[in-house]
């Protein structure tokens, strides 16, 4: 149940495999949070938001590759990542060396402007953080690494402001990938758009195997009995479920506890705010953009991060609640301000812009939240959880997504934990 990034992974998984899936989804298209469209305004396809992959994110890289679209991923080389100050023009990367010991750490000219060694073995802090610890408990707010690393990080993978996002899960983010080294932290976004890496050759490949795929489908209600699932209620349609289907439901936390009796799960969201332009040309490379790897990091203004495709800029807010209440034209009037200043452009005006406003796009990654996480196995003898919001382990990205979807997918088959085979 459910087409997102979880159902999907969880579906491949078990059809190549030879296990018969019907896969049902809710919406008129899969992909969940994570899709692809033909934007009439900018007469372009855009994806309804940002993501970016590191090499680390094993489960993710090993989906993309099982569907066939490896070859649809794109990035540097070598892990680096630009930042740009749009309030004062200052530009750096952070490079980190190959190992796993932080030696760039040392060379004044490899850190971020103002910082000093202890600005990162401050990292530490967060290995020794409690369950109850924020990010901004461990971590001090006028050392200049805060503003230009610690709050731009945590916004981008917690999706939750630092003084209310898990130290713990943030740490669990900086050990597997900066911990790392360089070969961790090379990032990878999908050249074509979201649908052509994860979304359209899953189906593709889950319809050569047989699956039936049924869009515009909404479940409605489980039905229980003797320990068991026994039957799916779509309203208009009632499916019974035989003695030896399985379930998995791949859906939203708000959902599942509607659907599952005495189900507990994360229940606050926060917001991702995205605004997609179209530029009147793909801009020089005296931008400041590299054209190896087209991502920057915005400091000091609405948006956090600057996807540059083609023509098309696309810029994303995390945590992003507030903005979410502002009219679009002065969300717009914002991100434009802060394209201009990243890409050295003039300010006005302010070409056609669209925003996409995902008011659940991940649940408040804090400490009262991630203790209400669930695993993938119920009290019901042939009911399944997946979702980026079950206990993975892992922030609620794409990675966590599909670990759910094949740990749903082990259950199901009986096999060892999926994790192993990673």
């Amino acid at each position: 149940m459910g087409a997102g990034i979880s159902g999907l992974a969880c579906a491949v998984h078990l059809a190549r495999r030879g296990v018969a899936v019907y896969l049902y989804e809710a919406a008129a298209q899969a992909g969940g949070r994570c899709r692809s469209y033909h934007d009439a305004r900018l007469d372009c396809v855009i994806d309804n938001g940002n993501h970016m992959l590191l090499a680390a994110n094993r489960a993710a890289l090993a989906y993309v590759a099982e569907i066939g679209a490896a070859a649809t991923l794109t990035g540097s080389p070598r892990a680096c990542f630009g930042f740009v100050d749009l309030r004062s023009g200052l530009r750096w990367s952070i490079a980190p060396n190959a190992g796993p010991v932080p030696w760039w750490i040392l060379a004044p000219r490899r850190r971020i402007p103002g910082t000093r060694v202890r600005s990162y073995l401050a990292a530490l802090r967060l290995a020794r953080a409690d369950a109850q610890a924020t990010v901004a408990d461990c971590l001090a707010r006028d050392d200049p690494a805060w503003e230009r690393f610690w709050e731009p990080l945590t916004v981008a993978v917690l999706n939750t402001a630092p003084e209310e996002a898990s130290a713990r899960l943030l740490w669990r983010v900086v050990r597997e990938t900066f911990l790392r080294g360089a070969g961790a932290c090379r990032p990878l976004i999908a050249r074509d758009g979201l649908g052509a890496t994860f979304v359209d050759p899953a189906l593709a490949l889950l319809r050569r195997h047989g699956a039936r795929i049924v869009f515009n489908r909404r479940l409605r209600a489980l039905a229980f009995a003797e320990g068991r699932v026994v039957g799916l209620d779509f309203g208009s349609e009632q499916v019974p479920v035989g003695g030896t289907d399985r379930v998995v439901l791949a859906v939203p936390p708000n959902v599942a506890t509607t659907l599952v009796p005495g189900l507990e799960a994360p229940r606050d969201a926060r917001t991702i705010v995205n605004g997609h332009v179209r530029l009147p040309a793909p801009p020089p490379p005296s931008a400041g953009m590299r054209p190896d790897f087209p991502v920057l990091g915005l400091i000091g203004g609405t948006a956090q991060w600057l996807f540059l495709r083609g023509a098309v800029a696309s810029l994303t807010v995390s945590a992003a609640d507030a903005v979410a209440d502002l009219p679009n034209d002065e969300i717009a009037a914002r991100l434009w301000h802060d394209t201009a200043a990243a890409l050295e452009l003039p300010p006005t005006p302010c070409p056609p812009m669209r925003i996409i406003k995902e008011r659940r796009a991940t649940f408040a990654q804090t400490p009262a939240a991630l203790a209400r996480r669930v695993a993938a196995r119920t009290a019901w003898d042939n009911l399944f959880l997946a979702g980026d919001w079950t206990d993975t382990g892992y922030p609620a990205t794409i990675e966590s997504a599909v670990r759910s979807g094949r740990t749903a997918a082990a259950l199901v088959t009986k096999r060892s934990p999926i994790a192993n085979e990673l």
